[in-house]
C-alpha cells in the first residue's frame, strides 16, 4: 500500500519506518529542510533501540523516502497519517494548531478520496475538527480516522510491530476495510484490532496514559508512607503486583514519571474535563504527587547535608527521563541538577544518550564526563536519576575508589540495600530502609 506521514518526529519516524517493514511505500512529509535532508542521508535524528536498522534497510530499498512537499505526499498515498505535535498550552490544552493547520492544507490539494488518520494524542472532538477543517476546502469524499498510538519510548519499534492491540475511531466501512488490510500483519498472532467511534478512540490514548500515570503515582505515595512507617516498598510491590487484578507492571517507585506523553496527556485529559465542568479529582492529585516526588530525592539530600550544598559536588548518573531514549522531556534528572546548581553545588553528569539534548539546555553549567566512572572523580555523591541496565551491576570498587565520599542517593532503587550496606555506604533510596553509614572524615 502506498501510506503518507505528516510530521517526523518520534511518532512519525517509527509509524512511517515500521509500516515500510511490512512491505508499504512511505512517504514521510516536513517542513523541517535540514532535518529531511539528513533523513534522506540515513541520518536519524532520535535514539530508539531497533529503529536505525530498520530505518537503513527501508531506505536502502527504497520503501521509504522523505519531502517538503506536502503536494508531494498527498499525491502518493490514500492513506494519510498525521503524526504532528499537539504540545501543551499554559493551561494544560493541548495545542491543535499544527494538525488543523495541516488538515487545512490537504483540504486545498485534495482531488481524490483519503483516509486521514489523526495518529497525533488529541482531545476528544479533534476528528471533527480536522474534518471540518478539511471540509473548507475539499467537497468530495474522504475519511477522518483517529487511530491513537500507544509506543513506548525504548521498545516503540516491538510495541508496533507486535502491539497490544490497534484501536481504530471510524464509523467509515471503507475507512475499516483500508485499515484492517494495512494492520493485518502486524496482528497475526491474534491480538485484536478494536474498532469504535471516533470520539471514544481519542479518549481511549488519554485513559490508558492518565491510568498509567496514576498508577505511579500511588506506588510513589506508598514509598513515601513506607519510609515513615519503616516498611520496605519492594516488598509491599511484590505483594500488590501478585494480584492479577492489579498487575505487575508500573508499580515500581521512583522520583516521578516524565516523557513527552504522561504530563502532557495527564494536563489534556484534566483540561477536556474541565471543559464539561467536571473536576477530574484523581487526576488533579496525579499531578500534585508527581510534582513533589521530582524534588524528594533534592530533599533527602538537603537534610543529608544540613542544607549545606554550597561547595559539594555530585556525580549524575542518568539524565534521560527513563533507559533506552535520549528524550529529556519533563525528565527528573534536570529539576535535580537546577536545584543542586542553586543551592551553590556543582554536578557532573553521565548518560549513554542523552548528553548532547542536556548540553543544549544547561550549556557548561555542569561537566559531561565520558563514562560513567569518570563522572565519579572526587564526588561528594553519587545520584542515580535514571535506571540505564549499565548501572545496575556497577563495580563498586571502582565507585568507592574515585568518589571522595562513600553516598549514594538512588532514585530508581537500582542496588540491594544489604550489598551497599556490607559496601560501606550511606545508601538512600525511595521507600526502602536507609543505610546509615558513618560519614568519613
Amino acid at each position: 500500500m502506498k501510506i503518507t506521514v505528516v510530521g517526523t518526529g518520534y511518532v512519525g519516524l517509527v509509524t512511517g519506518t515500521c509500516l515500510a517493514e511490512t512491505g508499504n511505500h512511505v512517504c514521510c512529509v516536513d517542513i523541517d529542510q535540514r532535518k529531511v535532508e539528513k533523513l534522506r542521508n540515513g541520518i536519524m535524528p532520535i535514539y530508539e533501540p531497533g529503529l536505525e536498522k530498520l530505518f537503513e534497510r527501508n531506505l536502502k530499498e527504497d520503501r521509504l523516502s522523505f519531502t517538503t512537499s506536502l503536494q508531494e505526499g498527498i499525491d502518493h498515498g490514500e492513506i494519510v497519517f498525521l503524526a504532528l505535535p499537539t504540545p501543551p498550552g499554559e493551561d494544560g490544552s493541548a495545542d491543535l494548531k499544527y494538525v488543523l493547520g495541516v488538515a487545512e492544507n490537504i483540504g486545498k490539494i485534495l482531488t481524490d478520496y483519503k483516509v486521514i488518520i489523526d495518529k497525533s494524542t488529541v482531545p476528544v472532538g479533534t476528528a471533527e475538527k480536522v474534518q471540518a477543517a478539511v471540509a473548507k476546502n475539499y467537497d468530495g469524499e474522504f475519511d477522518v480516522v483517529s487511530n491513537p498510538e500507544f509506543l513506548r519510548e525504548g521498545v516503540a519499534v516491538e510495541d508496533f510491530m507486535k502491539p497490544d492491540r490497534i484501536v481504530i475511531g471510524t464509523t467509515s466501512e471503507r475507512a475499516q476495510k483500508l485499515l484492517t488490510e494495512l494492520y493485518a500483519p502486524y496482528v497475526r498472532q491474534g491480538n485484536p484490532i478494536i474498532f469504535m467511534d471516533e470520539r471514544s478512540a481519542e479518549l481511549t490514548k488519554y485513559a490508558a496514559n492518565a491510568f498509567l500515570a496514576t498508577k505511579i503515582s500511588f506506588m510513589n505515595e506508598i514509598a513515601q508512607l513506607c519510609e515513615r512507617l519503616g516498611a520496605d516498598v519492594d516488598m509491599v510491590r511484590r505483594g500488590i503486583g501478585s494480584d492479577d487484578r492489579i498487575g505487575k507492571r508500573f508499580l515500581f517507585p521512583g522520583i516521578g514519571y516524565g516523557g513527552s506523553c504522561f504530563p502532557k496527556d495527564v494536563q489534556a485529559l484534566v483540561f477536556s474535563a474541565k471543559e464539561v465542568s467536571y473536576e477530574f479529582q484523581i487526576l488533579d492529585a496525579v499531578t500534585e504527587v508527581n510534582k513533589r516526588q521530582k524534588v524528594h530525592l533534592v530533599n533527602k539530600i538537603k537534610r543529608y547535608y544540613n542544607n549545606g550544598l554550597a561547595g559539594k559536588h555530585f556525580a549524575i548518573w542518568g539524565l534521560a527521563f527513563k533507559p533506552n531514549t535520549d528524550d529529556i522531556r519533563e525528565a527528573p534528572a534536570l529539576e535535580i541538577i537546577n536545584a543542586l546548581l542553586e543551592a551553590g553545588a556543582t554536578v557532573a553528569a553521565f548518560d549513554p544518550e542523552a548528553m548532547e539534548n542536556v548540553k543544549n539546555i544547561v550549556g557548561d553549567k555542569i561537566v559531561f564526563a565520558e563514562t560513567q566512572y569518570d563522572c565519579l572523580q572526587n564526588a561528594d555523591a553519587l545520584i542515580i536519576a535514571t535506571e540505564w541496565n549499565e548501572f545496575r551491576t556497577p563495580d563498586f570498587d571502582k565507585i568507592l575508589e574515585a568518589m571522595k565520599d562513600t553516598v549514594v542517593f538512588d532514585g530508581r532503587n537500582l542496588f540491594d540495600i544489604e550489598q551497599m550496606e556490607k559496601k560501606g555506604f550511606h545508601y538512600e533510596s525511595i521507600g526502602r530502609p536507609l543505610v546509615n553509614q558513618p560519614k568519613l572524615v
